[in-house]
C-alpha cells in the first residue's frame, strides 16, 4: 500500500511527472542509438569484436557505453571521452591557479569550465575515433571480414563517431534541464544496467546446466550475495562522521544571530570512485605493454593475469593510497577551519586555528582508512566472484566503479524524487528518515 501511494503522488505532481517522461523518452533515444551500427560495417562480424571487449578495460568501456562499443554503434565511444575530460579539468582545477580562479568566479566561472571541458571532449575524440577503427578493422579481418579503412573513410567514420558522443553530451544535458537527476550520471547508469538482464541470464543458465548439479541453489546464494555487496556500497556511499560546530552569538541592534549548533559531515569516502579509475589505469600499463610481446611470464606477466593473487594484491593496496591521496587534495581541512573562523564557529573544546586544522586532519584519516579498505574490498569483489565460478559479466556487478556508479546514482535519483515530494507536502519514499546522496552536488565521479 505504501509503494503503490508513492506512486500515486509521483503521478500527481505534474511537473514531476513531465520530467520523469521526458527522461524516459531520451533514454529510449540513447538506447536505439546504441544499436545504430556504423556506416559500411556488417554486423554478423563483429563477433570477433565482442569476444575482444568480454574482458579487462575493454568490457569496463563496453559496458559504460551501454553495449554499444562492442556493437561498433555510432554510440561507440559513449560518454567516456566526456568523463576523461571533466576529470582532468577537475584535476588541473586543483594544481592551476587560473583554473582555480575560474572555479572561484561562480556561475561564470563553471561556463568557463565547461566550454574548456567540451573543447578538450572534442580533442579526446578526434585521437580515439582513429584508434578505435584500426582496431575495429583488425577485429573484422580476424572474423574473416573485410572493412574499408582508407585516409576519408577514417576521417568520416571518426567524424561520425565524434558527433555520436557530442550527441549523447547533448542528451545528457537536456535530463539535466527538462528530466530528473544528472544526465551524464543518467546515462552511464542506463549503460551499466543494460548489461544487468543479460549477465543474470547467462548466469542462470549456466548454473542449470551444472551437471554436478544444486546449480539453483548456488544461483540464489549468489544473489543474496549481491544483495549483502549492494547494501554495503550503499553504507560506503552515504557513510559520515559528524562534527559539531558551535556558532558564537553576535548582537547587531535588536536582532541576535548566531549561537546554534550545526555539523560538518565528513564523508567515509570522501574520493568515490576516482581511486579506482586511477588505479585501473595504471595496472593497464604492464597489460599493455605485455600485449605487444608474445613472452607473458616474469614479473610483467604475473600483471596481466587480472584474477591473479599479485594483481590484485598491488590493485588493492593501490586503492588504499589512491584514496589518501585524492581524499587529501579535495577535503582541505585549512580552508574548512579558515571558513569556520570567519562565521564566528568553532569546534567545542578545539581552539581555532591550527589546532582546529590538526583536529580535522585527523578525523578524516582516521576514517578514511576503514573506507579505503572497503574500497578496495569492492573493487576486487568481482576477480573474487569469478575465481569462485561466477561468469566475467555477472561477476562485474559485485563490486568496482560499476557497481559504486549504479548505487550513488540512484540515490541521488531518488533523493531528487523525494525533494519534489516533500516540496508539495507529500511524504518522502521512506518512512524513517530522508534519503542521502553521495554529495550536495550530483556529479558522476
Amino acid at each position: 500500500m505504501g509503494f503503490t501511494q508513492t506512486i500515486k503522488n509521483i503521478w500527481s505532481v505534474e511537473d514531476l511527472r513531465k520530467r520523469i517522461g521526458i527522461t524516459l523518452l531520451l533514454v529510449i533515444i540513447y538506447r536505439f542509438g546504441c544499436y545504430v551500427v556504423l556506416p559500411g560495417i556488417n554486423p554478423d562480424e563483429l563477433m570477433a569484436l565482442k569476444n575482444f571487449t568480454s574482458d579487462g578495460l575493454m568490457q569496463l568501456l563496453d559496458m559504460f557505453s551501454g553495449g554499444a562499443f562492442s556493437q561498433a554503434s555510432i554510440f561507440a565511444l559513449g560518454i567516456m571521452p566526456y568523463i576523461t575530460a571533466s576529470i582532468v579539468i577537475q584535476l588541473l582545477g586543483m594544481v592551476l591557479p587560473a583554473f582555480q580562479k575560474m572555479q572561484r568566479e561562480g556561475e561564470s566561472g563553471r561556463m568557463k569550465l565547461n566550454q574548456y571541458t567540451r573543447y578538450l571532449t572534442v580533442l579526446i575524440l578526434v585521437l580515439q575515433g582513429p584508434a578505435y577503427l584500426m582496431n575495429l578493422s583488425y577485429q573484422v579481418k580476424a572474423a574473416g571480414g573485410y572493412v574499408d579503412m582508407g585516409f576519408w573513410t577514417v576521417v568520416y567514420m571518426t567524424i561520425v563517431l565524434a558527433a555520436g558522443s557530442m550527441f549523447i553530451m547533448w542528451l545528457g544535458e537536456r535530463i539535466d534541464q527538462k528530466g530528473i537527476g544528472n544526465g551524464i550520471s543518467f546515462i552511464i547508469l542506463i549503460g551499466i544496467m543494460a548489461r544487468f538482464p543479460e549477465a543474470v541470464i547467462q548466469e542462470f543458465t549456466g548454473r542449470l546446466m551444472n551437471s554436478a548439479g544444486g546449480g539453483l541453489v548456488i544461483f540464489l546464494i549468489e544473489l543474496i550475495i549481491l544483495v549483502a555487496v549492494i547494501a554495503g556500497a550503499v553504507l560506503l556511499v552515504q557513510g559520515t562522521r559528524k562534527v559539531p560546530v558551535q556558532y558564537a552569538k553576535r548582537i547587531q541592534g535588536n536582532k541576535q544571530y548566531g549561537g546554534a549548533r550545526q555539523y560538518i559531515p565528513l564523508k567515509v569516502n570522501a574520493a568515490g570512485v576516482m581511486p579506482i579509475i586511477f588505479a585501473q589505469a595504471i595496472m593497464f600499463i604492464p597489460i599493455t605493454l605485455v600485449g605487444f610481446s608474445t613472452e607473458k611470464t616474469g614479473f610483467f606477466g604475473a600483471f596481466t593475469d587480472m584474477y591473479g593473487f599479485w594483481y590484485n594484491l598491488v590493485y588493492f593496496l593501490m586503492i588504499v593510497a589512491f584514496t589518501y591521496f585524492y581524499t587529501a587534495i579535495t577535503v582541505r581541512p585549512a580552508q574548512m577551519a579558515e571558513d569556520m573562523k570567519r562565521n564566528n564557529g568553532f569546534i567545542p573544546g578545539i581552539k581555532p586555528g591550527k589546532p582546529t586544522v590538526e583536529y580535522l586532519d585527523s578525523i578524516m584519516s582516521r576514517i578514511t582508512l576503514p573506507g579505503s579498505i572497503f574500497l578496495g574490498i569492492v573493487a576486487i569483489l568481482p576477480s573474487i566472484a569469478h575465481i569462485c565460478g561466477v561468469n566475467r559479466q555477472f561477476a562485474g556487478f559485485f563490486g568496482g566503479t560499476s557497481l559504486l556508479i549504479m548505487v550513488g546514482v540512484i540515490l541521488d535519483t531518488l533523493r531528487i524524487v523525494e525533494g519534489h515530494l516533500l516540496m508539495r507536502h507529500y511524504d518522502g519514499l521512506m518512512k524513517d528518515g530522508r534519503i542521502k546522496g553521495r554529495t550536495t552536488g550530483s556529479g558522476a565521479f
